[in-house]
């Protein structure tokens, strides 16, 4: 009786009740089916209200910055804000920072990248006092805003084939927004660097993409840039060890395209730089992994004809390797001598200062392998018009542990070698080649005279031979000529003209 009587009674729209039990017993299932439609309704245009607002808050502050984090006023000073504030005052900052400015006109200083230009020197003071804390917002922070302002693409170069790369009388060019570029660099640097930096809270963010993006600034044409990149990302190496293997199969695919496909990169000496200090603290015995970076990617890059410009960085990775291990010595002369330069004097000059650093570390036993086609080419270049090449050849014997490598080996060298002096002493137009021709005959009478006379007495018996030969060749020809001018009149005269073949032609 009661119920029927409540049930007469004016009830609330079911609107309200919809929203009541939303908003006060979202948990309560026993609701009617029209309720629990209407109730999913609004809950969903709230949500969609939520998340227009969260994605506004999101250009601003990353959503996974804005987790716990208290928005403060970016302009304001460090010393303006409480200890506990700082730390979100540094995110702020770091946010405000994510605006690009376009410096492309010198003319064009606008107050916007003044204020840019110091809060970045405010953020670089900020963590180099360590007053910074890197938990995993502040983080994100960082590698947005450097994210933001370095990844961008270069255009393209206009250069011709033949200066590939980067050539060393290119000038180089400098990017207008250096200034504050260095300032993003200078932050970064700190950011990996700092001692406090949790490696696994970081590497969330310092992944394989922004290790890609970073690679791909090396083709910067401005050398301080690259030579930022190439700190940062040695630090980056040394920070992430969980990245190490990534980082160098990243750069193996760099040295890859540059080799084989476009002889264009303008960061390979400051990547074979970062190189040079990461194989010299590979463990012994070497992984195949490190084996094949050498034969598949430092060996190769005697190829291009911009080795000048990252020579002596080469030179010192491959010198690295043998110290760590001779027997890979074979290879990598193997290497060299494939790719010897012919007609290129100064990439001759480099091959055999390298080829003189390697065998100055071998041992007897790998230096007995190679021994043969080395002092072939040696020979050759003892023999160069080009007088440089020449001299530079003569001065292996100066040095004291080629020259004991030679002594040993003698029986075998000295054959390969006589030749070419003598032909020097005969032929050669430089007196400082004739001068340091006569030296090392003199050197090697010293050191075995029955020898020395055993490889004159082979040598003009070959040349006797040769001259012989040259004889043989001469009355053939002749004789041939001859031949050929009796054959001819006989047969002009005696051989009848040749009429043309008629074919029946079937229709």
């Amino acid at each position: 009786m009661l119920k029927q009587i409540l049930s007469k009674l004016p009830r609330k729209s079911q609107k309200s009740d919809s929203l009541d039990s939303a908003g006060l017993d979202s948990g309560n299932h026993t609701s009617n089916s029209s309720n629990g439609v209407q109730c999913t309704n609004i809950g969903n245009s709230i949500t969609s209200r939520l998340s227009v607002v969260k994605r506004v808050s999101s250009a601003v502050f990353p959503a996974s910055i804005m987790a716990g984090v208290e928005a403060v006023e970016p302009n304001l000073s460090f010393k303006d804000v409480s200890n506990p504030q700082k730390q979100n005052l540094f995110i702020s900052k770091l946010n405000l920072c994510c605006e690009v400015s376009d410096f492309s006109d010198p003319e064009k200083a606008s107050s916007e990248q003044d204020l840019k230009r110091q809060t970045l020197i405010e953020l670089v003071d900020f963590v180099s006092s360590g007053s910074a804390k890197f938990n995993e917002p502040a983080v994100a922070a960082m590698c947005k805003m450097c994210a933001v302002n370095l990844f961008r693409v270069f255009p393209p170069k206009y250069r011709s084939n033949t200066s590939s790369g980067e050539a060393e009388d290119d000038e180089p060019m400098f990017d207008p927004a250096w200034s504050n570029l260095q300032l993003v660099y200078d932050l970064l640097l700190r950011f990996v660097s700092y001692s406090s930096l949790d490696a696994k809270v970081a590497k969330k963010h310092v992944d394989h993409s922004f290790i890609l993006k970073l690679l791909d600034l090396f083709e910067s044409e401005d050398p301080r840039e690259r030579d930022c990149l190439k700190t940062i990302l040695h630090r980056i190496y040394g920070k992430f060890m969980v990245h190490r293997p990534f980082v160098r199969k990243a750069v193996s695919n760099i040295i890859y395209r540059f080799v084989f496909e476009t002889e264009r990169h303008n960061g390979i000496a400051e990547l074979l730089e970062i190189f040079g200090s990461i194989i010299s603290g590979f463990a012994i015995p070497l992984k195949e992994e490190h084996k094949m970076f050498l034969c598949r990617a430092l060996i190769p890059l005697h190829k291009p004809k911009s080795i000048g410009v990252y020579h002596q960085q080469l030179t010192y990775c491959v010198v690295q390797f043998v110290d760590k291990d001779q027997k890979l010595a074979n290879n990598v002369i193997k290497g060299l001598l494939k790719y010897w330069p012919i007609t290129n004097s100064q990439k001759e000059l480099m091959f055999i200062s390298e080829l003189e650093e390697i065998l100055e570390m071998i041992n007897m036993v790998e230096f007995q392998k190679i021994m043969v086609p080395v002092f072939r080419r040696i020979a050759c270049c003892l023999n160069s018009s080009h007088y440089q090449v020449a001299e530079r050849a003569h001065l292996l014997w100066n040095n004291e542990h080629i020259l004991n490598l030679i002594t040993h080996n003698r029986h075998v060298i000295f054959p390969l070698i006589y030749p070419s002096l003598e032909r020097n002493s005969q032929n050669h137009w430089n007196q400082a080649v004739l001068n340091l021709t006569q030296n090392i005959r003199k050197m090697f009478c010293e050191m075995d005279e029955e020898l020395l006379l055993a490889c004159q007495h082979k040598l003009e018996e070959e040349n006797s031979q040769l001259i012989e030969a040259a004889e043989k060749r001469k009355l053939a020809w002749e004789r041939l000529e001859t031949t050929a001018a009796a054959f001819k009149p006989a047969a002009t005269n005696n051989v009848p003209p040749v009429k043309p073949a008629t074919l029946p032609v079937a229709c």
